[in-house]
Formats: structure tokens, sequence, C-alpha cells
């Protein structure tokens, strides 16, 4: 049971190939060619936009109408790839202008703007491909998932590892009872996207080429600080922009957590790490969640926790996996853009979960093949086989009838949501927060409430936002 971490400049590396359907993905064949033409726009032309772009145009019956990218000095890749393509600065007007002209879109924009986007293409009727997290706040996101499923429209989140053969896998064992009823979960990610302490005091000139109103969008004037530190990554680590490591990543990491234990909506969420500034997410979380027990979990409670930064679960939860050789971990961004190596804390890889069951443990790397342990009572288990999917081709197949999504905005929705609790947690440290999720609203603690809806600035208003 060997597993075989691949870090996300890999897997980019893998979607900018020409072969991008195999041997990783096993792609759905069409027994006949496809009865129409789907026809795309992109919101962002470059970083995961510009890849997703390319997993999406790797189906040939999928034709690039648009694309809107505030910054068009990231663009040449794709012209130099599509030339006939229309560029826009402004996603309005890529709406206004192009509406009769495309069916589907995909949004990978900074997160603040991923729900203005996807709900004003859906509100045109349009199928939406969104990149994780599917929104900056829990408000916006049970608003897309509303609106997705009263216009009927195919939906997909861009948790990827979702649809590939190591979370498939963890998925299938668990449900399976291969290491019995789960009794608790453990959670994490050795990135920190966070920061201390406010920007720059300065107003540097703006790019030719690039609309910092425009990328600012929903969110408040401010002065534009060059040098990286909010365009083109480090918007993660700003409470405007970003949602931090735990939003980051941990729409990808819960995913296999969220749906392996079928979990609904969580009933406690508790903060026992460091606050944000008025400014940045902070690093190192460590967020405590209770879910109301599933078939999958012993007793009708379960906890899952979740650790970030240099956090990780503790010695006695790493002993239970202490035969696992450590993953390579990923390189992590330095402040100058450069790669610096992270260093794994114990046993464990640098991002994954651990599964506690009542008949034995899992481990599942982020990204790499489940363990089973301990390992001499798993020597002769065999692993299912189970191929990867597409998680593109699946969508854009859905879009013109071709089958189902398996992270559309009914599953990613509420999953969504509990990652983005987190982002609240950490806001009130040391206080267990009693959530109501029908009505969207921390029953002990209603000061709380004010972090699950922003407003937006004048003039930006969205309808159903």
């Amino acid at each position: 049971m060997n597993s075989y971490p691949l870090d996300r400049r890999t897997f980019l590396k893998t979607l900018g190939t020409a072969t991008i359907s195999a041997p990783f993905f096993t792609r759905h064949l069409f027994s006949a060619p496809p009865s129409r033409v789907l026809r795309h726009a992109s919101f962002g032309g470059a970083g995961m936009a510009w890849a997703d772009v390319q997993a999406i145009m790797s189906n040939d019956f999928v034709k690039l109408v648009a694309v809107a990218e505030v910054d068009l000095n990231r663009v040449k890749a794709l012209k130099d790839r599509f030339p006939d393509v229309k560029v826009y600065q402004d996603w309005r007007e890529l709406l206004d202008k192009e509406a009769k002209n495309f069916d589907s879109c995909n949004v990978g924009t900074p997160d603040h703007m991923h729900a203005p986007i996807a709900m004003s293409a859906m509100q045109l009727g349009k199928h939406v491909y969104c990149q994780k997290p599917l929104c900056h706040d829990l408000y916006e996101t049970r608003q897309m998932k509303l609106l997705a499923r009263q216009k009927k429209l195919v939906t997909q989140m861009g948790i990827q590892i979702h649809s590939q053969k190591p979370y498939l896998t963890a998925v299938r064992l668990i449900q399976s009872g291969a290491i019995g009823k789960v009794k608790e979960v453990h959670t994490w990610s050795g990135k920190k996207w966070g920061d201390t302490g406010a920007p720059p005091e300065k107003n540097d000139p703006v790019p030719d080429g690039y609309n910092w109103d425009l990328w600012l969008g929903v969110c408040g004037t401010r002065p534009y600080v060059g040098g990286g530190y909010y365009h083109p990554g480090n918007w993660r680590k700003r409470l405007d922009f970003g949602t931090g490591t735990f939003g980051d990543m941990g729409c990808h990491i819960y995913d296999p957590v969220f749906k392996a234990l079928a979990l609904t909506a969580p009933l406690t969420v508790r903060s026992e790490g460091p606050t944000p500034d008025k400014w940045n997410w902070s690093v190192n979380a460590v967020i405590r969640y209770v879910f109301p027990g599933t078939p999958f979990t012993e007793g009708k409670k379960v906890n899952v926790t979740w650790y970030d930064g240099d956090e990780r679960p503790a010695a006695d939860v790493q002993a239970l996996v202490a035969e696992a050789k450590p993953a390579e971990p990923p390189p992590a961004e330095t402040k100058g853009g450069g790669k610096k190596k992270q260093k794994n804390k114990g046993p464990i890889p640098d991002q994954g979960s651990i599964f506690i069951g009542t008949k034995g443990v899992m481990l599942l790397p982020h990204i790499g093949m489940p363990k089973l342990f301990p390992e001499p009572q798993f020597k002769d288990f065999t692993i299912p086989k189970i191929e990867s999917i597409h998680h593109w081709t699946q969508w854009a197949e859905a879009c013109i009838g071709k089958g189902k999504t398996t992270a559309g905005f009914d599953y990613s929705g509420p999953m969504t949501e509990a990652v983005l609790l987190g982002s609240v947690a950490v806001r009130f440290p040391k206080a267990t927060m009693e959530w109501n999720a029908t009505k969207l609203k921390f029953t002990n603690l209603p000061e709380a409430d004010q972090f699950v809806r922003r407003q937006y600035r004048s003039g930006w208003q969205v309808k159903g936002l």
C-alpha cells in the first residue's frame, strides 16, 4: 500500500500536458460524438483559472468563447493557445456582451469574487465550475447552493482530488467498514496562508494593464501595494480576500472525511489557536468540530479536528501510524515567491488525515493512497481497485446531459459551510460555538453572526447576495 504524494505544482504541470486524461485520469468516453458543442467562458485567465481552462478544454466538444481577467499582463499563455478568444477585463462586461454566446463557465478568481461572479452567471442560467472554497462567506455558500438547485444547473467545485483514486479509495474503505465505525478524525495541512501586521503604508503605482478597482470588487477600496502583497497569490493571507490555510486547503482535505462519513452540518465548533489581526488570517490553527453521528461513526457524535501551520495531532494519535514513512512535503511559498521545504512533524506526511476506527486506523496523505494500521493486522488486506475520474470532464459532460457531477453545489456547498465555520471560530478562541445550520446563526454567541455574511461595498451589490 504505497502512497504517492503529488504536490500542487506537479499537479498543475500535469494539467498543462496534452495527455491530461491518461494515465492519471480515466475519462468518460462517448460511445458516439456529442450532440452539441458546449460554449464556455472563463472568469480568470491565469493561475487556477488557466489550469481549469486547460482541463475543461481537453474535451473536444468544448469551445472557449470568452475570458475575463483583471490583469491583462497574465493572459499571454491563454492568448497563445486560443488566439481567437475574446478577452475582457471587466467580468460584468463579459456577461453583458456574451450572455447569449456561452453555456457554461469556470470561476477561478480570488475567493472574495467567487460568489458575485458565479451567482451572476447562474442568474443567466449558466452552468458553473467554481474553484474552492466555493465562497468567501457562509451566507454566499448557502445562496449559491440554493440558486443552482432552483435553476437546475450543473455545478462542480474545484476539489479535483475528490475524483482521484486516493480519495475515492479512502471513501470506499471507510464506508465498507475496513476500520470499523469511525470514532474520531484528525486532519491537517502544513501550509501557512497567514500573516501579521498592517499592510505597508504606501500607495504603489498600479501596473499598466491591471485594474486594481476591478480586482478589489466587492471589498472596500484601499491603496494598491505591489511586491506581491496582494496579487497574484498572497491575497489568500488577507481577511477580506482569502480564507487562510483552512479555506484554501480545508475544502480539499475535509472532502474525503465529509464524503466517507456522510457528515451533515456541525453541532459545535471551537478554536484553540491564535486569532487573526485586523488584516490577516493567523496560522497554527487548531479547530475542533463536533458533528452528528452517522451510520459510519461510533456513537451519536463524532469529533473532527483541524490543524495547520506547525500544529499537528497529538503524539498518541501520531503513534497509531508510527510505521508510516513520511511523504515528501510539497515546497512552500516564501515571501519573495521562492520555494522552501517544510519539515514533517513526526511520522505523518505534511498534509493529510487520520481516521481512528473501532477496528483499525487509516492514514490518508494529501495526496496519496490510504494506508491501514496496525500493519500486521492488514498485511493480507486487499485495497479495492478504483480508477480516477476526470473531474472537469465529468462536469463538462453533465452540462450537455451526459451523466452527473459528484461535487456539485448540493454536496460541496454544505461541505464548504462546515469548513468556513472555522474562519468564524478563529475570531472567538476558546469558545465552544453552537451552530444552527438551518438559520445560519450561532445560538450561544450572537456576536459571531456578523461574520456569516459580509456587506459588499456600494455599487457592487449582486442579486441574491
